[in-house]
């Protein structure tokens, strides 16, 4: 199924205003040219400018389904980001040493960075870790700070 636009109506619209507004001047007595060659005259202006038409309209349409597909990658980066961050918190929530604490995970196009405390160097480092087995994670900043006893 052909879901272009038709551009036929437009085309037929153009096409017969230009005729009626040739027709029109085809009065001025002054105008050496027959009937038969102000009405071809007419035609052709009429096509150009239906053809003009529809390339603005055919252009117009690209441009906003262009928009839409950004508008659209944006919003599936965005969703990822807020799944990735998710995903981490609940991976770095299963880890004893790391679960009862308050870390906070942000997530920029995959970019992770942890922030927060961790109980010991050991358990900082597993957070990397932990962190960067996430699917759609592309690097980690870790920011922990060990807690000293």
């Amino acid at each position: 199924m052909n879901h272009e636009p038709s551009r036929r109506p437009l085309a037929l619209t153009v096409l017969a205003a230009a005729v009626a507004a040739l027709a029109l001047s085809a009065c001025n007595r002054n105008d050496e040219r027959s009937a038969g060659e102000r009405v071809d005259a007419a035609t052709t202006t009429a096509g150009n400018t239906a053809e003009r038409a529809g390339n603005a309209v055919e252009n117009a349409a690209e441009r906003t389904g262009a928009a839409i597909g950004n508008a659209a990658d944006k919003a599936g980066a965005h969703i990822d980001d807020a799944t990735i961050t998710a995903s981490v918190n609940a991976e770095l929530a299963k880890d004893p040493s790391l679960s009862a604490l308050r870390i906070d995970v942000d997530t920029a196009a995959g970019r992770v960075v942890l922030k927060g405390s961790a109980p010991d160097a050991e358990a900082r480092e597993r957070a990397t870790r932990i962190a960067s087995k996430v699917d759609g994670v592309k690097d980690v900043e870790n920011r922990l700070e060990v807690k000293k006893s």
